[in-house]
């Protein structure tokens, strides 16, 4: 089994800053993608910011220069810091990690439980 839990949401005031942790747990052998997605009210969830193993990052045209995320490999753990955070920002944001599990053949998706994200004054 593999768990992704996350931590550090909250409610911030605009230009504000909060910081997202999300530890993968379990019979992970690799971890080839982690990233950040977020669901707003009424809305699909998106993309807000992904780390490929490569070295790679992509993140929403709405957060460039204003979030960052990184990588802890030793500890499984992806974070997203977030910079100057807008209303629109808020959400509920979900970690998503693509993992390949000891015994296995074939990589699969997960999923956090979804912390929330309130910018409001």
């Amino acid at each position: 089994q593999v768990q992704l839990v996350e931590s550090g949401g909250g409610l911030v005031q605009p230009g504000g800053s909060l910081r997202l942790s999300c530890a993968a747990s379990g019979s992970i052998f690799t971890i080839n993608v982690m990233g950040w997605y977020r669901q707003a009210p009424g809305k699909q969830r998106e993309l807000v910011a992904e780390h490929i193993s490569s070295g790679t990052i992509d993140y929403a045209d709405s957060v460039k220069g204003r979030f960052t995320i990184s990588r802890d490999n030793a500890k499984n753990t992806v974070y997203l810091q977030m910079n100057s955070l807008k209303p629109e920002d808020t959400a509920v944001y979900f970690c998503n990690a693509n993992i390949l599990r000891y015994g296995t053949s074939w990589s699969h998706d997960y999923w956090g439980q979804g912390t929330q994200v309130t910018v409001s004054s």
